[in-house]
């Protein structure tokens, strides 16, 4: 056993079967840049992998003589990231693999739980900023003077700041690395907390929102961070808890940012008391954002000393060079079910994001003097998807069903939706709590499911550019929902805003059913031991000796 981590204590070193279904590509192929020659397809060098001709499938094997046919995307993915053939042996390497061909050393850091807390707070505090405002429009409305329009805007500013930003972010993401972009997202938000400070004056209305304003650009280095970090830091068998519990961190800002300002900042006539309690606030909230940048800086890490999975081994060996931000991007909009899940996940989030804007005048329009019970069910309903995305993500550990999982979820959230839309006007109180509660269970409790989806169905994309684009979509959807509802509820009532929401989640079912699953980075992981294969002969540039190359067939995963 390889020894332990200096730097991070003692390593907890992951088992790993032999992996199967392959023997190794020719001596001579450099490590993560394998290619293999198909049969009866394209002439050799005709079929290019991200993008670049170079990297054909014919380029480690050689000529091969007869007809040729192209792979599979799942056979071109394994193409790309199986591990190098004997003679090419890996630094910590504990585990044969086919032919005597060592896998990588994987390990588990005690470090990733400190990195998992961390994000995960400061994430809680962008997002508490993010509702502050809105589950209180009325009273800001009051003391700034503005329209309620000009409130929401300091909610869907959010919303609009992630789309232009979102390439940008996840370029530096993908060339700079994690640690880069968890500093900006905590500083940003450190920063845009401290300007909102100095906004509590009735006229300074602009410098609140330009506060406001630089949490949206953090946020941009945040939304698109779960995935990375489950993947980067994380085993196999916990990668879509630890994403779960990351997302875990937004929703709970979001809960907070329900539950608090109604109780800090009362709805009262006197403007020196209101004033002060808006203070009260804003500098509170700087203080954490500022503990929480110190600690990001001090114990954020780019990543540990030996990957956690076999997925993610095969990513660091393959060159950097290879990798295009450009083709990456190209070739996340030819995958046609990441497409499908672009649009879903955009709907069920983007409804997600209107009704928790729009929620404190849907509670007001049927119970007069409930700002209170507003951020009470506001946190109901996110509480509740807290539960939801824990038992999603280790349901997803433990059954890998990604899909059904996906689809499932969709359909009662579904179903949650309508009977919250009809039962709002009841005058009840408790059954909007109940209802809330079962609608965010499972709105909520979608969102790390649709992030980890899109890294299997994905892989070996970048989490972070797939978990980009995923929440670009929702930021788009949730800004033309919230600004459609907006305009329903005020002329028509919350219920036809609310059944406009259930009609876009109705089509959002239709598409999800349509996706196919094809997993990936799960199939890398399990040493592709449940694939037939088939025999490619191929000359080693090497040695010009007959070699055999072995091929997985197409993956049974898909559904």
């Amino acid at each position: 056993m390889a020894p332990p981590d200096d730097e991070e204590g003692a390593a907890v070193a992951a088992g790993h079967p032999q992996a199967k279904g392959y023997l190794p590509l020719p001596r001579g192929a450099p490590a993560g840049k394998e290619s293999l020659e198909p049969q009866n397809g394209p002439k050799a060098g005709s079929l290019p992998v991200n993008g670049d001709p170079r990297n054909s499938l014919a380029a480690a094997s050689g000529a091969v003589g007869g007809p040729q046919t192209p792979l599979a995307p799942e056979e071109e993915t394994q193409a790309r990231l199986l591990p190098a053939g004997a003679g090419a042996e890996t630094p910590g390497a504990e585990t044969p693999g086919a032919e005597g061909a060592p896998l990588p050393r994987t390990a588990l850091s005690p470090r990733r739980f400190v990195v998992l807390l961390i994000f995960s707070l400061y994430s809680l505090v962008n997002a508490f900023q993010w509702i502050q405002y809105s589950i209180i429009s009325n009273v800001f409305k009051g003391f700034y003077g503005v329209t309620l329009l000009h409130i929401d805007w300091l909610s869907m500013v959010y919303m609009l700041a992630y789309v232009p930003l979102i390439f940008p972010a996840t370029w530096l993401l993908d060339t700079r690395g994690l640690r880069l972009t968890a500093l900006l997202g905590s500083g940003l938000n450190c920063l845009g907390a401290w300007i909102k400070c100095g906004s509590v004056q009735q006229p300074l209305f602009w410098v609140t929102m330009l506060g406001q304003c630089l949490c949206s650009v953090a946020q941009v280095f945040i939304l698109g961070l779960p995935s990375r970090i489950a993947s980067v830091w994380f085993g196999p068998k916990e990668v879509s808890t630890a994403c779960a519990t990351a997302v875990l961190g937004n929703q709970l800002g979001t809960a907070v940012g329900f539950l608090l300002p109604p109780v800090l900042v009362p709805n009262t006539q006197n403007d020196t008391n209101l004033a002060c309690n808006i203070s009260t606030m804003f500098y509170g909230t700087s203080a954490v954002a500022t503990l929480l940048f110190i600690l990001t800086a001090i114990a954020f890490k780019e990543k540990p000393q030996y990957p956690p999975s076999q997925a993610q081994a095969a990513l660091q060996d393959s060159s950097p060079e290879e990798y295009s931000y450009k083709n990456s991007i190209r070739n996340l909009f030819k995958n046609i079910p990441f497409v499908l899940l672009l649009i879903t996940y955009g709907i069920m989030t983007g409804a997600f994001y209107s009704v928790s804007t729009l929620l404190n005048q849907m509670i007001l329009t049927y119970y007069e003097g409930g700002e209170v019970n507003a951020g009470r069910i506001g946190l109901t309903l996110v509480v509740a998807g807290m539960v939801g995305s824990i038992l999603c993500g280790l349901w997803l550990d433990y059954t890998k069903t990604y899909k059904q999982t996906t689809l499932i979820v969709y359909i009662l959230s579904f179903i949650g939706m309508v009977i919250f839309t009809f039962t709002l006007d009841l005058g009840y109180i408790i059954i909007v709590f109940v209802t809330g509660g079962v609608l965010g269970f499972f709105m909520t409790g979608y969102l790390p499911l649709g992030f980890e989806f899109a890294v299997e169905i994905t892989y070996p994309e970048s989490e972070g550019t797939s978990s980009g684009l995923l929440n670009a979509s929702a930021q788009i959807f949730g800004i033309l929902f919230t600004l459609a509802q907006g305009k329903l509820t005020s002329d028509y009532g919350p219920k036809a805003g609310n059944i406009f929401l259930c009609v876009w989640m109705f089509i959002g079912i239709i598409l999800t059913a349509l996706i196919k699953s094809d997993l990936r980075r799960h199939n890398i992981n399990i040493g592709i031991t449940n694939v037939d294969i088939k025999a490619v002969p191929a000359d080693s540039p090497t040695d010009q000796e007959p070699k055999t190359v072995m091929l997985p067939k197409q993956s049974e995963s898909a559904i």
